[in-house]
């Protein structure tokens, strides 16, 4: 029996207009496919009675009929609220109040020193033929109908109501009405450093569309991802096939792959650096902070994690990390000395085998022929060597993405550095070589301070 196709509604002008994000959708999408049930399509639907009661009539009947339809939203006690007419509409039933519901909305208000408003009344009918399901988290009952050949759940927009009816109710009925049906399993391998079409030639072969598991490529904020679905006779055949893709995807993409599913890169990093027995250190300026906060996100951190500064005016990249004031002038603040100096200064302040340093031209503003928006150096600073290497990145986007994207490379550098692995892996940045700056001539031990003018890349610290 092949796997159930499912449609998901989402109603709501404020979905409509972006005011809101959609995210019921997309979690009843990856509950679902838990159950064995792939959704075929996700549809937002503004407060306009027809255009509901049209996308529920469609989802429910002709050639491109589902199963399983779940509408989200518009139960509630206002004028805006369609979902429960709109149902009725695409039954061709008439809406009829049920006494059991009025009762418990009642009691709802009732166990809250409240009197229930008459407007609220509206959420115990039901169109007739269909039945109205309990709602232990909110006001709104759900309704379950059947509607050509496909069940339809309707459920509250609440995100909180809505999972707790799917988990306590719905979730349960679905597994058992499609219990037999052929199993989906699902996984997402995390890749950063490599374009879309540098992933998609790696996987080769692995990508075309008549292959069980089937495998996709999604790039969102800078990290592309690769969905893999199988399916199976049975949850455990599935789970076999998916897993034996991902191996082969990481395989093919190497060490750019640096988890799965929910991993973090800010997880992955602190993984790698705990592994090899290291401490870091952060030095930003461009980036705000962003890098030490995604470490810090992250449970577990304060193993490895010494801390970081945050230095966006340049008096406070002298005070807090020794940048000399004379490479600061020659040079500028966004330059590979002053980021090799960041990097340097962390090092040495936290104590910690490991620094890395950002500072570029986030935008819109402070752009230049030589210097354009985009432009980030990056310093990394190692104990253990006693080598400060200098990486420059031309990135693209707004000053979001910039700061975004440019975070995300330090912290692939602070991973690939525990590993043992170039920074070579990341496509997007450009070792700047020794010879293009002077050396910065400050003691180990000591600020980094004095008289040097610049820095450089690959230098042995004296």
């Amino acid at each position: 029996m092949r796997s159930p196709t499912a449609v998901i509604l989402a109603i709501g002008d404020e979905l409509a207009l972006g005011q809101s994000v959609d995210t019921n959708s997309a979690w009843l999408s990856a509950r679902l496919v838990e159950m064995g049930v792939m959704t075929g399509r996700h549809q937002t639907v503004a407060d306009d009675l027809p255009a509901i009661a049209r996308a529920i009539s469609g989802a429910c009947t002709g050639p491109d009929a589902a199963q399983l339809v779940l509408v989200t939203g518009g139960l509630g006690p206002t004028a805006d609220d369609l979902t429960r007419e709109a149902l009725a509409m695409a039954m061709g039933a008439s809406l009829v109040e049920d006494a059991r519901a009025w009762e418990q909305v009642q009691a709802f208000f009732r166990e809250r020193g409240r009197t229930a408003p008459d407007r609220n009344r509206v959420q115990a009918l039901r169109p007739e033929g269909a039945r109205l399901i309990d709602n232990p988290f909110g006001t709104a009952p759900a309704i379950l109908a059947e509607v050509g050949g496909a069940t339809v759940y309707c459920l509250p927009g609440v995100p909180r109501e809505m999972k707790g009816l799917f988990e306590t109710t719905f979730g349960p009925a679905v597994q058992k009405r499609f219990a037999g049906s052929e199993s989906l399993r699902t996984q997402i391998v995390h890749s950063f450093g490599m374009g879309e079409s540098d992933v998609a030639e790696r996987l080769g072969m692995l990508m075309n569309r008549d292959r069980n598991p089937t495998v996709g490529t999604t790039v969102s904020k800078g990290i592309c991802s690769v969905r893999i679905r199988a399916r199976g006779d049975s949850p455990d055949h599935a789970k076999r096939l998916v897993d034996d893709m991902a191996d082969q995807v990481a395989g093919a993409l190497g060490v750019a792959v640096f988890g799965r599913d929910e991993d973090t890169l800010a997880a992955a990093s602190l993984s790698a650096m705990r592994a090899a027995g290291l401490t870091c250190a952060t030095a930003e300026s461009c980036t705000g902070g962003k890098v030490g906060t995604a470490l810090t996100d992250t449970a577990g951190a304060s193993d490895v994690y010494r801390g970081g500064w945050v230095t966006y005016a340049n008096a406070l990249k002298v005070e807090q990390l020794g940048v000399p004031q004379g490479t600061l002038d020659a040079h500028g603040a966004v330059s590979d000395p002053v980021a090799f100096a960041m990097a340097r200064g962390a090092l040495e302040r936290a104590g910690a085998d490991l620094a890395v340093s950002i500072t570029g031209i986030a935008g819109p503003d402070g752009g230049a022929e030589d210097k354009p928006v985009g432009s980030v150096y990056f310093g990394l600073a190692d104990r253990r060597t006693g080598i400060t290497e200098v990486f420059l990145s031309k990135l693209p986007g707004d000053r979001g993405a910039v700061r975004r994207r440019a975070s995300m490379i330090a912290l692939q550098l602070l991973r690939l550095r525990a590993l043992g692995e170039p920074a070579s892996h990341i496509r997007w940045i450009d070792r700047i070589e020794t010879d293009a700056s002077p050396v910065l001539a400050a003691p180990v031990s000591g600020a980094v301070s004095g008289a040097a003018s610049g820095a450089a890349s690959g230098v042995k610290v004296p």
